[in-house]
């Protein structure tokens, strides 16, 4: 049961609160925002219960009839012709009573993703909704068949391509898998099959209808080259992007279409796991040997995060996967939602695999998650080591699920340092205050701008160092008597 007295007294409508008056009967919006709670991460709905224009406040105004309403929506949500499905249990429906008025509460969670898209009427391609902000929209037809795929219990890269034969993938990505393979399980039974047994038993190959062995999905993603892949999946897209300084667009790229690498998931994913964990901080740390350890719980959770992404997404969704990485943060997006709630995937212990075959052929190498728990480890590293807490957050139109890390440590002076170094000057101000301060106060000692500035020692040393070398400051005698002078 919600904390009525919490909402009315501290909220207002939100990506998870409805309100209705509700003074006429149970309004149609209702209904569009039922569908919408159940096809996104649920939510609840408030009934007898008004938004001023003005003050966004919530008014409790009450519903008169409560015997009457709920009855009515009981029987709403059974009726096929007006709702696809009900996927609440008595208890979601209930009344309260704030300030002598009844209202009706009703908690609406997030429905499983075999009954997505929960819809009104009988066409859920104009009935299905989904939440986005404070409001509902109507679904597009795009969002609406990646549902529909979702719906199904069989791994959506299972399918077989039976376009294509087997001697349409790369060889080469083929022969660095199974090197990797051998390396890792070098006693395996596997490693001495042929490359199409090999390819079968890992599931990157499966019989079509004419007996004939054929890539899967996952195969064709896991080895096959750009143009193949984008055939048979046209919005497929994989980029890197990384920036190093402000004032610049990315001072490093990876995309599928350069044209000087095969463009696969398989390829992609080692070309650039070095690059998001290379400015990683290493602390400090010995191994039973006593010798120094660079890999580090951090290293494993960016590894884990870039599996993920490849695992999960929506091959066929919109946008493709898209890493960013500059001087504080990495961030990782791919197509598609979740398809349980967030909390569940970030508590672990739930797993729903989108594509279980690629799941599948990256944990043969040892690349990806614990089943179920993958973002529950991200979750722990980045607490333990200081990091702010990872941002999640589901999109819609289109679909896609975006990880954000930040990767400074907010207690951590060496790498706001470095941070520091690569900001762009003409937007980093405390050049300008630094001189304003000593305009004022020649004689200020270090500690007291340190203090002023709200920076460290290292900082003002490097920015009196810059000033210095830019001709904008001179230190006029001693540095424990002298003054500060300004020269432009």
């Amino acid at each position: 049961m919600v904390d009525i007295h919490r909402i009315l007294s501290s909220e207002k409508e939100s990506g998870h609160i409805e309100v209705k008056t509700a003074t006429g009967g149970v309004p149609q919006s209702m209904w569009e925002t039922y569908s919408a709670f159940a096809n996104t991460d649920g939510g609840v709905i408030l009934l007898g219960v008004q938004e001023d224009v003005q003050t966004k406040k919530l008014i409790p105004i009450g519903i008169k009839n409560t015997e009457k309403m709920i009855p009515e929506l009981w029987n709403a949500l059974n009726n096929p012709q007006k709702i696809s499905e009900n996927i609440l249990l008595n208890e979601n429906i209930y009344t309260v009573d704030y300030d002598k008025k009844k209202i009706i509460v009703m908690e609406v969670p997030r429905a499983a993703r075999q009954s997505r898209p929960i819809y009104i009427g009988r066409d859920m391609f104009s009935g299905s909704y989904r939440r986005n902000g404070e409001g509902d929209y109507r679904c597009k037809r795009e969002e609406v068949l990646a549902m529909l795929r979702d719906q199904a219990e069989e791994s959506a890269d299972r399918k077989v391509v039976e376009t294509l034969r087997l001697s349409d993938l790369n060889h080469e990505s083929i022969l660095g898998y199974r090197r990797m393979f051998s390396n890792r399980k070098p006693n395996h039974i596997w490693t001495k099959l042929s490359d199409e047994e090999f390819l079968l038993k890992i599931g990157a190959a499966k019989k079509g209808s004419d007996g004939e062995l054929h890539p899967t999905i996952a195969g064709l993603l896991f080895f096959g080259d750009f143009v193949t892949i984008m055939d048979e999946l046209p919005n497929y897209f994989l980029d890197y992007r990384e920036r190093k300084a402000t004032n610049i667009r990315w001072s490093d790229r990876v995309c599928c279409s350069d044209g000087d690498w095969s463009g696969n998931i398989f390829d992609f994913y080692f070309r650039i796991i070095g690059k998001l964990t290379a400015d990683v901080k290493k602390p400090f740390k010995l191994d039973e040997q006593m010798m120094r350890v660079d890999d580090t719980s951090i290293h494993a959770a960016i590894r884990e995060a870039l599996a993920n992404a490849l695992i999960h997404a929506d091959y066929y969704g919109r946008q493709g996967i898209v890493i960013d990485k500059d001087f504080s943060k990495i961030t990782i997006s791919n197509p598609g939602t979740f398809r349980i709630s967030i909390e569940d995937a970030i508590a672990g212990g739930v797993s729903d695999t989108r594509n279980a075959r690629i799941f599948n052929m990256f944990s043969l190498i040892n690349v990806g998650e614990r089943s179920g728990s993958g973002l529950c480890d991200i979750y722990s590293t980045w607490e333990e080591n200081g990091f702010a807490k990872p941002v999640i957050q589901e999109l819609s139109d289109p679909a896609r699920v975006v990880l954000t890390l930040e990767t400074i440590s907010v207690s951590d002076e060496t790498i706001n340092e470095t941070i520091n170094e690569t900001i762009n000057e003409t937007i980093n101000n405390k050049s300008q205050k630094l001189i304003e301060i000593l305009q004022l106060d020649p004689h200020i000692t270090t500690a007291e701008l340190m203090e002023k500035l709200g920076c460290s020692r290292a900082t003002v040393a490097r920015l009196i160092k810059e000033l210095k070398e830019k001709g904008y400051l001179v230190r006029v005698g001693s540095n424990k008597k002298g003054t500060w002078k300004i020269l432009k």
